[in-house]
């Protein structure tokens, strides 16, 4: 529509609906052409005209472009809520297929494929045949972008007419805008395939360079994108692909730039020539600084990247750490941002202007870009310890500026720096004593005590400085207590003299009656047993020498950088996360045979007149973990709690759903009846046909009914979350009933060092809310993909370092037979690889695969009928090693 077309979306009219009828039949063409225009209108605006629907139709026999435009807007719009009466336009897309003026041909087929009705799908074929071959570009191009669309709505259809074949024609097409469209459709086909569809050949490969020249922006940026995804045969192929991509550098749009960069990226882990790297990281430097002068959003979306290409190549913008300065205007999203990147790009040779310039940012009136300045000095003290004086001379400096936040930030800092550097800096203590009692914030009160209790020999006065926090003790925050606790113990350690006697005994008797947090009890509990029986024993426990903490500025897993790396320039790059951890490509629609049905539920529980449909079992041979009883769960006083207690949103509680008969093994009870008050749960990960369930039993031994029952997942390592909802029937007296629950991974992610925890909250409508804890047994998310050919896994297990290989013994296994040990693993997809014999012992290789594609190199060895199992595992992410010596010994144990 026209500028002055805002007439028609403002009506005074009563009975507007027979009024558009009429005005639709109308023998005017312009009075037609009016109707459809006030139709358009009012379906933008929200009102349902649905009913208009064959009038609008009628209209579409007309020579005017515009109309005809019109009335196929319309028709994608309601074509899914009308579509028995969206076969009426059928032959009118037929005959427009085949009209003389491309625009109409190429209008037809995008419109047929943007109406989403498998009705129509079937007409759709023919018409799309032909202009695949058409002799206009325009509607070869628009005809590519078709199949992608009919692929999403019927996939075998697709494949079966020669579609694909087709589009793989048009890639060695005359005109560049048809391959980009090509490459693009393709691209997206092979997202929603699992089957290998598109992939780059040499051949393929030269038409697409030499199409990516004449292509429009983003036919580059298509292209770029595909090419990234090709794997140079050598170093020479990927010099020469480089090459040819360079000058996309120099690109006035952005998403070309970063497609261009994050294709050389990729090729350059091949290219072998260390002045061929130097010269690709020069001219890299100037593009990626040209896009900070841009509008601040895409700033921001440049700085999120780059933030991500200075953690693997940090030589690129090695000598542009001034365009990271901050300047007044920039907005705090991409102050923050450049911050970071200073952070990264910091080194003893410009440490001296980064630090002036962070003392500046420290007196500035954004109290968050404030705090962040702090910290980052003292992020940068960690990193490089040729300049931790500096940084220290600049955070007293600082301090002496008496403004509180700063003062704290700067304690919270310099007790990083202290665990860091120990014995080297203490001498600044006094000045940090001197500014206890402006000391409000829990971080830093902690980080304050921390530093009292760590050096109580060298503080004179350090009973009174820790009796001054103590006089609160009950009011503080439980981090607060911790600390406490935990200085007070030392100091008595220390210094075992009549005022910490009385102070540890204070604190203990505080920190175990007349305290509800159970660490804060627990500890109190521990040290004071320590204390009670070993004094020398609790020395050696609470006065350990502590681990050297390292430099946390380039915080992502190496394999979470090289997934990162090759989405640049998507949301992944600005979300510093995986495409999965955000992105739900819901292939959720659960299989359904004779012995499984998993019915969706509502949001607000299962209703009693709801039927039972089936009945499923989960997967057999689960083994049960020895000895496994979690700690009675404590009630919750009000069942609405569940989401807050857990840090989630109530809204997002998932109901359960969908009643199993009692088959299968029995499962590992969560929630005994004794602390469910008569309910009891039992409850293990499971995996079946390549998808990860949560098995769950729910028996009621209670007098009453239970209904309604819902579940929550705590953040975990691995963000398993409930997967949809699902429904549990009404329990009566004496029933149970079993479930299996599928998950989705990378939902629900927790922060800090990987554990095997998952903790788990189910309510009901007559009790309180159910906490436990259970274990992520890791064999539950290993994929069926993660068998390795032999050499690949020789390959694999050279190319990691041994600083990624973790060993573990396991002296209770024994071993009775290696070929039932290969079948048992087998079957939770660890793959033999190959066995060999070493003296008396059998040694078994074995791999496995993550849900991240992680791959997991075992070694097993051992004397068959002996008691005693080595495992050694290599793998590129050797901090989930544990999780995976868990989940082995619950197999080999069962």
């Amino acid at each position: 529509m026209s500028g002055h077309d805002s007439k028609y979306f403002s009506t005074t009219k009563k009975g507007e609906i027979p009024e558009l009828k009429e005005e639709l039949n109308s023998q005017y063409k312009d009075k037609r052409k009016d109707a459809v225009k006030k139709v358009i209108a009012a379906m933008t605006v929200g009102k349902d005209v649905s009913s208009l629907f064959t009038d609008v139709v009628n209209c579409m026999q007309t020579e005017n472009l515009e109309l005809k435009k019109l009335v196929y807007l319309y028709l994608i719009n309601y074509a899914k809520s009308q579509p028995d009466l969206a076969i009426l336009a059928v032959n009118t897309f037929v005959k427009d297929s085949q009209d003389p003026n491309p625009l109409i041909r190429a209008l037809a087929v995008r419109t047929m494929g943007c109406i989403r009705v498998d009705k129509i799908t079937e007409y759709l074929c023919d018409p799309l045949q032909k202009c695949l071959k058409d002799d206009d570009p325009y509607v070869r191009k628009t005809a590519a972008i078709c199949v992608a669309k009919l692929f999403d709505i019927n996939a075998e259809l697709v494949e079966d007419r020669g579609f694909l074949e087709a589009l793989k024609d048009l890639i060695s097409d005359n005109n560049p805008m048809v391959v980009a469209n090509a490459v693009a459709a393709l691209a997206e086909i092979q997202e929603n395939s699992s089957s290998p569809i598109f992939e780059i050949n040499s051949t393929t490969l030269t038409k697409l360079l030499t199409a990516l020249n004449e292509c429009t922006e983003w036919g580059q940026v298509f292209i770029l994108d595909a090419l990234s995804k090709y794997k140079a045969a050598d170093p020479r192929e990927a010099e020469n692909i480089v090459e040819r991509v360079t000058p996309r550098l120099q690109h006035a749009n952005c998403a070309v730039v970063l497609s261009a960069v994050k294709m050389i990226l990729q090729q350059m882990e091949l290219i072998t020539s260390t002045d061929v790297i130097r010269n690709l990281c020069k001219k890299m430097a100037p593009p990626l600084v040209t896009l900070l002068s841009a509008e601040p959003e895409i700033q921001y979306v440049a700085l999120r990247n780059i933030n991500l290409i200075v953690q693997k190549r940090p030589t690129i913008l090695a000598h542009e750490i001034k365009v990271f300065f901050c300047k007044y205007n920039d907005p705090i999203y991409v102050k923050m941002e450049k911050l970071e990147i200073m952070i990264k790009l910091a080194s003893d040779r410009n440490i001296d202007q980064v630090l002036l310039e962070f003392k500046e940012y420290a007196t500035e009136v954004d109290v968050d870009f404030v705090r962040k300045a702090v910290r980052a000095i003292g992020r940068c003290a960690i990193k490089l310890e040729r300049a931790a004086e500096r940084c220290i001379s600049v955070l007293l400096e600082l301090i002496k500026i008496k403004v509180n936040y700063v003062v704290q930030e700067a304690i919270i800092v310099i007790k990083d720096i202290f665990r860091r550097y120990p014995n080297t800096y203490e001498s600044i203590i006094a000045t940090l004593c001197e500014s206890l009692d402006t000391l409000d914030e829990p971080e830093a009160k902690a980080s304050m005590i921390w530093i009292i209790g760590e050096y109580a020999e060298r503080i004179d006065n350090a009973d009174e400085l820790l009796e001054s926090f103590l006089e609160n003790f009950p009011e503080e925050p439980a981090q607060v207590q911790l600390q406490l606790l935990t200085a007070t113990v030392k100091l008595f350690l220390k210094k075992p003299t009549e005022g910490p006697q009385q102070m540890i005994q204070v604190v203990l008797n505080n920190a175990t009656v007349e305290t509800d947090n159970p660490d804060l009890r627990d500890r109190a509990y521990i040290y004071w047993r320590l204390l009670s029986t070993d004094p020398e024993a609790a020395k050696d426990v609470v006065l350990a020498e502590k681990p050297v903490i390292s430099d946390d500025s380039n915080q992502l897993d190496p394999s979470l950088l090289d997934e990162l790396l090759t989405n640049i320039s998507t949301l992944s790059s600005v979300y510093h996360k995986p495409p999965e951890a955000f992105v739900t490509r819901l292939k959720t629609t659960v299989q359904k045979t004779e012995d499984e049905d998993f019915a969706e539920g509502s949001e607000a529980g299962y209703s009693s007149s709801n039927p039972v449909d089936s009945a499923a079992s989960p997967p057999g041979n689960i083994p049960q973990p020895s000895g496994r009883q979690p700690a009675p769960a404590v009630p919750a006083p009000v069942p609405d709690l569940l989401g807050d207690l857990m840090g989630l949103d109530n809204a997002a509680i998932v109901p359960v759903d969908d009643p199993i008969t009692q088959s299968g093994p029995p499962l590992p009870v969560v929630v005994p009846a004794s602390s469910g008050q008569g309910l009891q749960i039992s409850a293990q990960l499971s995996r079946k046909d390549g998808q990860v369930f949560y098995s769950m039993l729910f028996e009621n031994n209670s007098q009453s009914v239970l209904d309604g029952f819902m579940i929550q997942f705590n953040k975990n390592t691995f963000g398993l979350a409930a997967a949809g909802s699902l429904q549990i029937p009404p329990l009566h007296p004496a029933t149970s009933a079993r479930t299996m629950l599928p998950m989705v991974l990378f939902q629900n992610m927790s922060a800090g060092p990987p554990s095997s925890l998952l903790q788990v909250a189910v309510k009901n409508n007559q009790q309180p809310v159910w906490y436990f804890t259970d274990k992520i047994i890791l064999h539950a998310l290993f994929g069926e993909d993660g068998r390795m050919e032999r050499g690949t896994f020789l390959e694999t297990w050279r190319s990691l370092p041994d600083s990624n290989e973790v060993l573990k013994e396991f002296p209770g296994i024994t071993i009775t037979s290696v070929e039932s040990t290969i079948e048992l693993l087998t079957a939770f997809n660890m793959f033999f690889i190959a066995k060999r014999k070493n003296g008396n012992q059998d040694v078994i290789y074995l791999s496995a695969k993550d849900p991240r594609d992680v791959p997991f190199l075992i070694e097993l060895t051992a004397m068959v009928g002996q008691p005693g199992l080595k495992c050694a595992v290599k793998t590129p992410t050797p901090e989930i090693a544990p999780l995976f010596f868990e989940a082995l010994e619950l197999l080999l144990k069962a």
